[in-house]
């Protein structure tokens, strides 16, 4: 991977001395949305760089988080120096298209754009996915999905579009959860406690004690919906050297897939270290890692010492409820295994796993 901080342009965004500031003196985003009007999306764009800090907004910084409110705005106008100085670098190198056909948040840009118009668009994705120029975008996240070669693809498939902003989003949505330094010992010791929250009906009561046990290892757990054209459910990766996502979409909406993706994901973190594995069914994957990672959630759900017992399950309601109870899993999790495994028909006992809607998720997500 190129560290994209040695290039002679890279900029820093005001964002970065937020989110460091936080960490440092343990002030929450809460603690900070709760100073500012737009609450959590005014935090969110302070730290992806999407938002201009005004005299009023450096007023409200320096308040909660020190420094005076001159020296944020001299921030921000760094900033803005930096990134501008970025765009003519990238039109004066000729990779001013690869860049405009990378995706970005927002309405896509259609027809002949004026060239103030181009320059606009070229700085939201420099400043989107925080890279100066091509090089640096290439090398962050060049071939993270599918065989794509982004340097000359004259179009992205849709998919590999709305995957890479889900991926990106998360990143984002990482930036704000405090986490302790990554340890991938501390991560496993935690497994028992996590395999407890499928237990918990509701996203809103166990989402925030997985986030929870997470951080406690070093490892910011994150929700985000897949956009239209995204069919991923679940990916990891390494968002700076002590600190790790794992990151999910909730794609199925059901206990059975959920907490499978969560110890999927789980096993890439411990078996694959700082690698970065995006699973989406639509694109291609490392097979035995993938098998690696499988194997290890199953064992998550199963534990090896009592698989000769799950092998005598039978397909009945009460022998089902009995076992998961005993190992501590939700009955539906049991149910998934058995299924996948050809134990039990895949139409049945499916109402024993718990399914959700959006309107349970997303309170539990911020």
């Amino acid at each position: 991977m190129i560290d994209e901080r040695n290039t002679a342009n890279w900029f820093s965004k005001p964002g970065d001395s937020i989110r460091a500031i936080m960490q440092r003196r343990n002030i929450s985003a809460h603690d900070l949305a709760e100073r500012l009007d737009d609450g959590l999306d005014a935090v969110r764009s302070l730290i992806d760089g999407s938002r201009q800090i005004d005299e009023s907004t450096a007023s409200t910084l320096s308040m909660v988080l020190g420094a005076t409110a001159e020296f944020w705005l001299k921030r921000q106008e760094n900033f803005d120096t930096a990134v501008n100085r970025s765009v003519v670098q990238v039109r004066e190198s000729g990779h001013e298209d690869l860049l405009l056909r990378l995706p970005a948040p927002g309405q896509k840009a259609r027809g002949k754009l004026s060239l103030e118009r181009r320059a606009a668009e070229i700085r939201k994705r420099l400043v989107f996915y925080n890279v100066p120029d091509a090089a640096s975008w290439t090398g962050r996240y060049g071939r993270l999905v599918g065989e794509t070669d982004y340097r000359t693809s004259k179009a992205f498939a849709s998919k590999e579009d709305a995957t890479l902003l889900w991926l990106r989003r998360g990143e984002l949505e990482a930036d704000m959860i405090q986490t302790r330094a990554w340890n991938s010992e501390n991560l496993v010791d935690r497994l028992k406690e996590i395999r407890k929250l499928s237990m918990i009906r509701h996203p809103q009561l166990f989402l925030p004690k997985l986030r929870t046990l997470c951080a406690e290892a070093g490892v910011a757990l994150v929700v985000v919906k897949a956009p239209a054209g995204c069919r991923a459910s679940g990916a990891i990766r390494m968002v700076d050297p002590d600190k790790a996502m794992l990151l999910l979409s909730f794609r199925y909406k059901r206990d059975d897939q959920f907490w499978f993706t969560v110890f999927h994901e789980i096993g890439h973190l411990v078996l694959h270290r700082a690698n970065t594995f995006v699973d989406d069914e639509a694109l291609p994957g490392d097979l035995d890692r993938e098998n690696e990672a499988n194997e290890f959630a199953a064992e998550c759900i199963i534990p090896p010492l009592r698989e000769s017992e799950f092998e005598r399950v039978g397909p009945k309601r009460d022998d089902i409820v009995r076992f998961s109870v005993s190992i501590g899993v939700a009955p539906g999790l049991t149910v998934g295994q058995m299924q996948h495994r050809g134990m039990l028909e895949p139409d049945k006992l499916n109402y024993l796993k718990r399914t959700w809607d959006w309107s349970q998720i997303n309170p539990a997500t911020v």
